[in-house]
């Protein structure tokens, strides 16, 4: 059997700092990669940056958009110019170590159900601690990285996980295929935060798993996170707060376990809401957005439960 073929789709804007590093990590994989990358009208050095790096030994798909099209939509866009057995979904400002690419692709060659996976993703300045080894899910459903801020020795263990960050998660093909909705694998109303963790809570409904790889290294630099809540952009934190209540809307089953979660979240969101309204309540005026694409979410969310139901008649029969 011919080995499995290995895509790495990247979104930049103005990722001038990072990129370079990010190619020549992606360079040094211990398997054959492909690269594409979605430029979303960067107004830095981006371009210059990949363009430095672009050889005949690391050959570039480029596409450049003109607007931004949000992290969800480049990398759908990426992903739809692959046609490979497997994608790497990577963030710019992630280093991988050489082998973690063959060593997440052998985990999954032989565990066919397993749709993601990820490596250990450690803090650029604080390599000593964990930045994500995947997602964990609790009785609030708000995801959270697994270990974040721990001590990197203390997750030596690989193991199954809810899902996996959009950092560096790879992800089979067959599952993209089998779980996208409306030729979406990403969904593009979130444009940026979440999607990963819809894509998860997804994707187990409709029976893949997800794996850490405790061997697979990689650094993370989370830029974002240095500066606290006030650097990330206001409509950035609108999306963030539409897409929680996206992710439930398209994903929450029905069963005896809401009579646990509801109080928890409604408890929760009241919280959130008095933080909001008397810190933040510019970040209330995406509200309007949101009522008028919930519609739209249920719909997706009949989608997702005809899929289930299918799935588990194959299964019965």
């Amino acid at each position: 059997m011919s080995a499995p073929t290995v895509s790495v789709c990247i979104v930049t804007y103005n990722s001038a700092k990072d990129i370079g590093a990010c190619l020549e990590a992606v360079s040094m994989q211990t398997i054959p990669v492909s690269i594409v990358i979605v430029d979303n009208a960067s107004a830095d050095r981006t371009l210059e940056a990949i363009r430095e790096h672009q050889s005949a030994a690391l050959p570039i798909n480029l596409i450049r958009n003109t607007v931004n099209n949000g992290f969800a939509g480049g990398q759908n866009q990426a992903i739809r110019a692959t046609d490979s057995d497997y994608v790497l979904v990577l963030n710019p400002d992630v280093r991988l170590e050489p082998d973690y690419v063959e060593k997440l692709i052998a985990w999954m060659e032989q565990h066919p159900k397993t749709g993601s996976a990820t490596g250990q993703l450690v803090l650029e300045d604080r390599p000593d601690l964990i930045d994500s080894t995947g997602l964990a899910m609790g009785l609030s459903r708000n995801a959270k990285d697994r270990g974040a801020g721990e001590a990197a020795a203390n997750w030596s263990q690989s193991g199954e996980v809810f899902g996996v960050s959009g950092a560096a998660s790879m992800y089979s093909r067959r599952m993209i295929d089998e779980i996208s909705l409306d030729g979406e694998f990403f969904d593009e109303q979130f444009f940026a935060y979440k999607e990963d963790v819809d894509v998860a809570w997804r994707a187990q409904r409709l029976g893949w798993k997800s794996q850490y790889v405790s061997s697979a290294k990689a650094v993370h630099a989370r830029g974002w996170k240095k500066g606290g809540r006030s650097s990330i952009p206001l409509f950035v934190r609108q999306h963030s707060y539409m897409n929680r209540f996206y992710t439930l809307l398209k994903n929450e089953s029905i069963g005896w376990h809401l009579l646990l979660v509801v109080p928890v979240i409604t408890i929760l969101e009241a919280l959130k809401l008095g933080y909001i309204l008397l810190r933040e309540p510019a970040l209330l005026k995406c509200v309007p957005t949101l009522a008028r694409t919930i519609p739209n979410m249920l719909r997706k969310r009949k989608m997702i439960n005809r899929k289930s139901r299918r799935l588990l008649h194959e299964e019965d029969t």
